[in-house]
């Protein structure tokens, strides 16, 4: 049990580290949204020459959107279902990661604002 200790002890920090969710600045949510609406077009185009012949492209393409995206605006949750929407047949064709993108923007934007508000304190009566 000690060796678990030590263990947690060094890694968990470490970790928490490298997991933090970075600052949204302009310049990351429009890198981002470029990621994700690249991604989107170029998975559409391809799509729209051949399905059997890009078909290995794809998950390639989802996988690079998902490490930059990642990237620049910290892990979030909504960024798993991205890949899971993609095996749906009709479903593939639409900007999942743009929409997705945005959606994690907003949530984190509003997030931001609440950290940064001064706490209310009311008077007791």
């Amino acid at each position: 049990m000690l060796w678990w200790g030590a263990f947690a002890q060094t890694m968990i920090p470490a970790l928490s580290r490298r997991f933090r969710t970075p600052r949204l600045t302009r310049v990351r949510i429009v890198l981002a949204l470029l990621v994700a609406a690249g991604a989107d077009l170029l998975q559409l185009c391809l799509g729209l020459l051949g399905p059997l012949e890009w078909a290995f492209i794809d998950p390639a393409i989802d996988l690079v959107a998902a490490v930059l995206t990642t990237w620049l605006l910290g892990f979030h949750i909504l960024l798993l279902p991205t890949f899971v929407v993609k095996l749906v047949p009709l479903a593939e064709e639409l900007p999942s990661w743009t929409a997705c993108v945005m959606a994690v923007v907003v949530l984190r934007k509003r997030a931001q604002r609440r950290e940064l508000a001064p706490p209310v304190i009311t008077a007791p009566k």
